[in-house]
């Protein structure tokens, strides 16, 4: 359950809450993406110092490590990187940015400590629908009518991108794709859909699939891969959406079905608009740890300390959070035991 009786998680509920009692404020607004989007970004901005300021707290005791490249990834990680058995990939929606849902990721991180997190950040530029004002975005938008949602330009980008986070970490790790979700929130969780459903084969399945207030874009070319049907699918959406209308998730569905999913659930919550709610987020939670059990056989593969270069080495004792251990050392010798102990839990 989200709420839970350990202060850390207390505190983490309370930041959550807050948080989606910002976004409830902004769905209140009038149905128009460059009101919402705009007034968005900053009340984005407003709650990140606050989340950035618990995640500072928390990190030294909690089970996993968050990083930042810089360029607006979030990555979150096991302590132990040997430890993960699973990855999830979250996209924000329009106007918004990987830091947006930040503070949800780590309670998926405290509820899946098993599972790495990759929050990307959408490109920078201009949005039809917002009279060509430039903001973080998978696609153009043109309208908020079917008939606009067609066109999608730049989403093969876009789709091409979460397809690469997914095939990199295959390649890297040897991560199967049954153990990787593809989730996001209204334009996020549209182009989770569009990807997912789209994989280039039945080797690709994923274990799931997580739609928060978004649709089907693009309709007309997508292409349902053969072998991917029975790829779970959970559709949350608020029946107040004054953006993505709640009929809309009944027409994605549909079409979805038409072109063979066999696994598509849609979950309606009353009264809530173009945001998320804390029985939301559980549900979505529960929905992941049901596709994404814990299952040790299908750890990661990771590099040997003995074989990796200073550089790696260096990079693994950052992500552990043992810089400070590792402070004078000058032999590579030192760097490989103190990540070996790491990993043999004599830390």
């Amino acid at each position: 359950m989200l709420l839970a009786s350990s202060s850390s998680l207390v505190k983490r509920s309370a930041t959550i809450q807050r948080t989606l009692t910002k976004r409830s404020k902004l769905s209140s607004r009038p149905p128009c993406l460059f009101v919402v989007a705009a007034t968005f970004v900053t009340t984005v901005l407003s709650f990140h110092q606050e989340v950035r300021a618990y995640s500072s707290f928390s990190s030294r005791m909690s089970p996993f490590n968050m990083e930042r490249d810089g360029k607006g990834t979030i990555t979150i990680t096991p302590k132990n990187e040997a430890d993960q058995t699973a990855l999830i990939v979250i996209s924000h929606g329009l106007g918004d940015t990987s830091e947006g849902f930040a503070d949800v990721a780590e309670h998926l991180a405290r509820e899946l400590p098993y599972a790495k997190i990759v929050l990307p950040t959408a490109p920078t530029q201009p949005v039809t629908m917002n009279m060509g004002m430039s903001m973080p975005s998978w696609y153009d938008i043109t309208g908020l009518d079917e008939r606009s949602n067609e066109e999608c330009k730049g989403i093969e980008d876009s789709q091409a991108r979460l397809a690469g986070i997914l095939e990199q970490e295959h390649q890297e790790t040897g991560l199967p794709f049954s153990r990787m979700v593809l989730g996001g929130f209204s334009q996020g969780g549209a182009l989770s859909l569009f990807t997912g459903l789209q994989l280039s084969s039945a080797a690709q399945k994923l274990a799931g699939i997580v739609l928060m207030s978004a649709y089907l874009p693009g309709a007309q070319k997508f292409q349902l891969t053969s072998g991917l049907e029975d790829t779970p699918i959970l559709h949350c959406h608020g029946t107040a959406d004054p953006l993505v209308l709640f009929t809309m998730a009944a027409k994605s569905k549909e079409l979805v079905v038409s072109k063979g999913a066999q696994q598509y659930e849609i979950k309606s919550y009353g009264g809530l608009q173009h945001s998320v709610n804390m029985q939301e987020i559980d549900d979505v939670t529960q929905f992941i740890k049901q596709v994404l059990p814990p299952d040790d056989t299908c750890k990661i593969t990771v590099k040997e300390p003995q074989d990796m270069s200073i550089k790696e080495l260096k990079a693994a004792i950052r992500k552990a959070g043992l810089t400070a251990q590792a402070k004078g050392f000058m032999e590579k010798s030192e760097f490989i035991q103190l990540v070996r102990d790491h990993r043999d839990g004599k830390l």
